[in-house]
This record gives structure tokens, C-alpha cells and sequence, in this order.
């Protein structure tokens, strides 16, 4: 069962993302996605958020997408996973993994502004009211120390 009640169901082939919630002086970077995207248009999201590539593992993926979403060197020794969510939502469901970093090199900066119209850091107990619904619910669930979830249609 999932929080809604239902099961959460993947196919053999599902999709895999990261999300990193990149964090300083107590407070968490999240993105807010353009109002032209065609999923998710102006809410907000974790910092960095983006699709596994073929070949690739978790921690490689969220590396990559640290530099080229925010500008910014992470080490995987600086990545601390928090939270996974098996999502049976869409046609093959995602399984989206969540991770928490303190220390980088550089400045975050939003360098995909065709995707994101703005970055800002936010109170992990007060976060947007608009946000991607699985991003918000995983935030609550890391905040209560769980480290698993499940999502279904």
C-alpha cells in the first residue's frame, strides 16, 4: 500500500531519477521550474533534479546533474542518501532518489534558465505550498527520518 491507499506498481524497465537538496546554514536550495515546462510548470522542486542516464548509477547521475544544473563540484563522498520513493505512476513508474549535500565547490547559480526561472533557499520546515507533489511528500518524510516511500496513479 501506498499513502494513497493504492499499490505502487513498476515495470521491469522503470525510470530512475535523483534529487539532491543541497544544504546550507540550516536551509535547503529548491528550483522552481519554468511556466512553459510541460511537467510541473512554476512549481517548485528540489535543487537539483534530474533523469539517470543509460550506464549511469545514482550518485554519478547527481554528480553530473550538481554541475550542470547549478554550476556546482559535489564529491560522492559529500552526498548523503536520504530517501527513496517507488513511484507506479506514468507508463513504466520511477523510482526517484533523494540525497542531501553540505559541501560543494562553486556558487550555486541556476545555469539551466530555460528550465528554471528561479533558485532560492528555503526552511525545510516551511517549504513552498507549490511544490511537485513526490518532492514535497519526500521532504516531509525525510524530515521524520524515513527513509522509503511509495506513489501509485
Amino acid at each position: 500500500m501506498n499513502e494513497s491507499g493504492g499499490e505502487a506498481r513498476l515495470s521491469g524497465e522503470a525510470a530512475l531519477s535523483v534529487q539532491v537538496f543541497p544544504v546550507r546554514e540550516g536551509r535547503i536550495l529548491l528550483t522552481r521550474r519554468g511556466p512553459d515546462l510541460p511537467y510541473a510548470p512554476g512549481l517548485w522542486h528540489a535543487g537539483v533534479a534530474g533523469k539517470v542516464d543509460p550506464g549511469e548509477d545514482v550518485v554519478t547521475a547527481a554528480l553530473r546533474e550538481s554541475a550542470e544544473e547549478l554550476g556546482i563540484g559535489v564529491s560522492a563522498d559529500d552526498l548523503r542518501f536520504v530517501h527513496v520513493v517507488h513511484d507506479g505512476r506514468g507508463p513504466r513508474g520511477w523510482v526517484h532518489f533523494f540525497f542531501l549535500c553540505h559541501e560543494w565547490t562553486g556558487v550555486p547559480r541556476n545555469r539551466e534558465p530555460h528550465k528554471h526561472d528561479e533558485i532560492r533557499w528555503w526552511s525545510p520546515d516551511e517549504p513552498p505550498v507549490d511544490m511537485v507533489d513526490y518532492c514535497a511528500a519526500a521532504l516531509r518524510r525525510v524530515l521524520a527520518g524515513e527513509v522509503f516511500s511509495r506513489r501509485s496513479g
